[in-house]
């Protein structure tokens, strides 16, 4: 096993990502933020054996008084949340909004509001914060066009999501006040939606909701469940990558020089600094074997991307940003059937914010002032609250 540095690019690590008690180094015991105890699996045969294990249950981690990493996980009725058949029914019916042919079919919509964003900031130019001018408002702008939220309430949208990843110290009844004005919003937008249908997925959930397929309750988290999936982690994720290449200033000239190899560096971008370091705990439901420990039924166990990804014996040079990418897949949006269902989403974006940024700017730099990059806090994902560029 390899440990994951803690300089940047990526950022302050919390002790209980890397401290452990037991001795072992694939799997350790580990206090979570709010004072449950855990196993956190750190190698990558024993995570993706944990996340195809039936054995391992996400629904008994969401009941009430279950063991809680955070205050920001998802609830007992998103789709994050269930396992067997109610899981598999719910992702169904979601699943061709996500198809290779939809996504595909975005791309032209994606470079459109990334050279949009791009001429914006040269316009405004030399200087930018990429996180403020286009790691944000990009995967805002994307959403909103998938789902059908109307232009004019992106802003709207864009504050009240963040509280579905907000684990500060703000009072319990805030973040209620909070998440209930989001949920309140996303029923105004269904009865929009209802009157005015369009060609969209919030439009196509509200067809299934009338045949029978879908609870009214079970609309409302499957909205709210794809923003919590598609925002702020793709923010987070545009915003480690960049600073990935802007800290191996070798990668970025050669990426400039040769730009038909982004692809695989999108990969290795994504194995390197993913923004979803853990995976949503689940609950043993009978004991089970991991390594050199026997988790009991009961206990909650959760699988570390961040160390799988940088996992010695499975990634040649694990630390290093290889163009050549890997044969192995990495972990980043998970393994097995709640594999994140946004990541063809999330690579598009990803790729074409790195061709068209390098092609735009090939003399793209950090900005040479005291903290060009800030990390953000207290949110259930990594991230960039600022990253100051100049060229």
């Amino acid at each position: 096993m390899t440990t994951p540095r803690t300089d940047t690019p990526l950022g302050p690590l919390p002790d209980f990502i890397t401290d452990g008690t037991d001795g072992t180094d694939d799997i350790v015991r580990f206090v979570t933020p709010v004072g449950d105890t855990m196993w956190l699996v750190r190698g990558y045969a024993l995570g993706r054996a944990v996340l195809t294990d039936k054995r391992f249950s996400r629904a008994r981690a969401a009941l009430p008084g279950g063991p809680k990493f955070n205050d920001a996980e998802p609830a007992a009725d998103s789709m994050m949340s269930m396992d067997g058949d109610r899981h598999a029914r719910l992702r169904r019916i979601v699943s061709g909004a996500f198809s290779t042919g939809r996504i595909a079919a975005m791309a032209s919509d994606v470079e459109r509001l990334t050279d949009q964003y791009l001429d914006e900031i040269a316009a405004h130019g030399p200087g930018a914060d990429l996180v403020a001018q286009l790691a944000a408002p990009l995967p805002l702008a994307v959403l909103c066009s998938l789902l059908g939220v109307p232009p004019e309430d992106s802003a709207r949208f864009r504050d009240r999501v963040e509280v579905l990843f907000d684990i500060t110290d703000d009072s319990p009844q805030d973040k209620a006040r909070r998440r209930t004005a989001l949920a309140t919003y996303m029923k105004d937008l269904v009865d929009r939606k209802r009157r005015q249908p369009q060609d969209d997925l919030l439009t196509a959930l509200i067809g299934a909701h009338d045949r029978g397929a879908l609870t009214t309750n079970e609309l409302i988290t499957m909205g709210l469940t794809l923003l919590m999936a598609g925002y702020e982690t793709t923010v987070g994720q545009l915003g480690l990558s960049v600073l990935s290449l802007l800290t191996d200033h070798d990668v970025y000239r050669e990426l400039v020089a040769r730009p038909e190899r982004i692809a695989p560096a999108v990969e290795e971008l994504l194995r390197l600094n993913p923004a979803t370091p853990l995976t949503f705990p689940r609950v043993a439901v009978q004991p089970v074997r991991l390594g050199n420990v026997t988790v009991q039924a009961g206990e909650a166990v959760m699988v570390a991307p961040l160390h799988g990804n940088r996992d010695a014996t499975v990634f040649a040079e694990p630390e290093t940003l290889r163009l050549t990418g890997h044969d192995t897949a990495h972990l980043t949006f998970g393994h097995g059937v709640h594999r994140c269902l946004g990541a063809p989403l999330a690579r598009l974006q990803v790729r074409i914010v790195l061709e068209h940024l390098l092609r735009r700017f090939p003399t793209l730099r950090l900005a040479a002032v005291e903290e060009p990059v800030t990390w953000k806090e207290g949110m259930a994902v990594r991230g960039l609250s600022r990253l100051l560029v100049d060229w």
